[in-house]
């Protein structure tokens, strides 16, 4: 896929159970960044243990409706990730606003050293072109109403905000967006 920033960064699709532990790490480092600095260090452990360990990821990527997209630097190493789900929401607050053939851009993620310099986008770009080609016609995403920095960027790449959500982090309950965007 295209390249981005000054170091080449490559975007495809990986099934491989060995990168199960390398991105366990870089969610590790990059899924803090997104919660609210209320949030206690235990409940984004406990979310990091149950949520994103490596027996997480490789179950996201032995599964058959959903795809786990990788971002790799010129030295190999996963600096960004993204998952793909192509299953019908179960939350209600979701179905109340997301109702036809949809795809869940699960997570999004790039170390924090690449940010701004086109990783995320890149990554974004692919998920919306697999779940166009999935034949949905609305892609969205849950997103912390405290991550501006994140919203910023789904906004910049298309997608609205249609309504809210809760998400557990541990013992506690956040309070998300549920951003939209058209495919077709």
């Amino acid at each position: 896929m295209a390249a981005v920033s000054a170091r080449e960064v490559t975007v495809s699709i990986t099934r491989d159970p060995a990168d199960a532990t390398e991105l366990a790490a870089v969610a590790a480092v990059t899924f803090p960044l997104a919660c609210p600095p209320s949030s206690a260090p235990a409940d984004i452990a406990a979310f990091i243990d149950s949520t994103l360990s490596a027996q997480r990821f490789a179950d996201y990527l032995a599964a058959d409706d959903r795809e786990v997209l990788i971002a790799r630097d010129d030295s190999t190493a996963i600096v960004g990730y993204s998952l793909v789900v192509y299953a019908r929401p179960r939350d209600p607050d979701v179905l109340s606003v997301v109702t036809e053939p949809a795809t869940e851009i699960s997570k999004m993620y790039v170390l924090p050293d690449r940010h701004g310099g086109g990783v995320s986008a890149a990554l974004m770009a692919a998920a919306l072109d697999l779940a166009a080609g999935h034949g949905s016609a609305l892609a969205w995403l849950g997103v912390n109403q405290e991550n501006v920095r994140a919203q910023r960027f789904y906004r910049k790449m298309g997608f609205d905000i249609a309504g809210t959500k809760t998400f557990r982090v541990g013992n506690r309950t956040e309070h998300d967006y549920v951003m939209t965007r058209r495919l077709l």
